[in-house]
């Protein structure tokens, strides 16, 4: 990243539905998942000097079926829009300051209660949605001026009509169309880039285009594949 700039972090959890994705990212009694593993080190960081003064925050959203939820705020309906330099913001999302790992890892048991998740024949406990938790840096409170975002996406599974299940309802199949749709508009954003195309399809999705951050400008972005 280059020193000096507000720098962005994001890390993906890719795979099909039942893999570990969720795991990962939460990990288990005795097992730190990535969150808990991530909160310990801005935290410590913090305390030895590294981020002295400055104040974290988190919000935590679901992308379902196209449409933005607030996991830390009853699941309320939030609303993408687009700045006159073509940032996204997304209107009625909440942020919280936190104090502490393990403060952070409360918000985010919440957030997963809150997720939106169905039984398929493939896993018994499926996310229907993907999941985006963001951990900022702001100096002056969770108001202030950002100084670093982290961004973790546990994206819903990958999966074909059969993985569902034969005899699901139509919601379910609605469900998994509209995750396939996201996916791949995620991988032809990511086909764009490798290949250094000037115009990249963010606006294809709504996966995509809250992520466009995450892919341009001053920021580091890995992938997770669970297998």
């Amino acid at each position: 990243m280059r020193p000096g700039a507000a720098g962005k972090a994001t890390v993906f959890a890719y795979g099909q539905t039942g893999a570990g994705k969720t795991f990962t990212m939460m990990g288990a009694k005795g097992q730190p998942g990535l969150y808990m593993s991530a909160a310990q080190d801005i935290f410590r960081m913090r305390e030895e000097g590294q981020h002295e003064g400055l104040s974290v925050c988190v919000s935590f959203f679901e992308i379902y079926g196209g449409k933005i939820f607030d996991l830390l705020n009853s699941r309320h309906a939030c609303v993408k829009r687009e700045d006159g330099r073509q940032n996204v913001l997304i209107r009625g999302l909440t942020e919280h300051e936190i104090s502490s790992a393990e403060e952070l890892m409360q918000a985010i048991g919440w957030g997963h209660e809150a997720r939106s998740r169905a039984s398929t024949d493939a896993n018994i406990d499926s996310s229907r949605s993907h999941a985006i938790l963001q951990v900022g840096l702001r100096k002056g409170g969770k108001d202030g001026k950002s100084c670093g975002k982290l961004s973790f996406i546990d994206l819903a599974g990958s999966e074909r009509a059969s993985d569902t299940g034969r005899n699901t309802d139509r919601t379910r199949r609605l469900e998994a169309a509209e995750i396939n749709k996201s996916l791949l508009a995620l991988k032809e954003c990511i086909r764009a880039l490798a290949e250094g195309q000037k115009h990249i399809r963010f606006r294809g999705s709504v996966l995509t285009s809250v992520l466009k951050d995450s892919f341009i400008g001053n920021c580091k972005t890995v992938m997770i594949a669970n297998v």
